[in-house]
């Protein structure tokens, strides 16, 4: 693990276990010129990183390029809520065995290997890049056990 817990109530064992077992698109945040964005992105996680992809020209890559610090959010939606939250610095990994490989394994991770979508996502690689987000500082949250 290569990760600062800030705060919160999980170990980072049970943070790790929330990255790999949540389903869900990660919330990112970037600086621009008028201010921030947050957006949406499937990603994975892996020792101490999260894995995002994006194309080369987004407003995202753009950004990122210009100023890597990002806040990020990877919690549910519904009850019990619960999840993990921080910042980290974000670079543009263009290196197209990297994007193959990251953007295949998104598509695995979130249920859509032989659709449609994966199709169509496989068939932009070329101009696919990677969003990889380290020096990750998490915080952690429960409400669980007050709902």
């Amino acid at each position: 693990m290569s990760f600062h817990v800030r705060s919160g109530p999980w170990t980072p064992s049970q943070i790790e276990a929330w990255f790999g077992e949540t389903i869900v698109p990660l919330r990112l945040a970037s600086a621009g010129k008028r201010g921030p964005l947050v957006q949406s992105l499937w990603f994975s996680y892996d020792d101490g990183e999260l894995w995002c992809a994006t194309q080369r020209d987004s407003v995202l890559a753009k950004r990122v390029r210009r100023d890597g610090n990002v806040g990020w959010e990877v919690s549910r939606d519904e009850p019990p809520y619960r999840g993990v939250r921080g910042t980290g610095t974000a670079r543009i990994v263009d290196e197209i065995d990297q994007s193959t490989e990251v953007l295949r394994k998104l598509v695995d991770r979130y249920g859509q290997s032989g659709t449609q979508l994966a199709s169509w996502l496989l068939g932009r690689i070329e101009s696919e890049v990677v969003v990889r987000i380290d020096d990750l500082r998490i915080t952690s949250w429960d409400y669980a056990p007050r709902m």
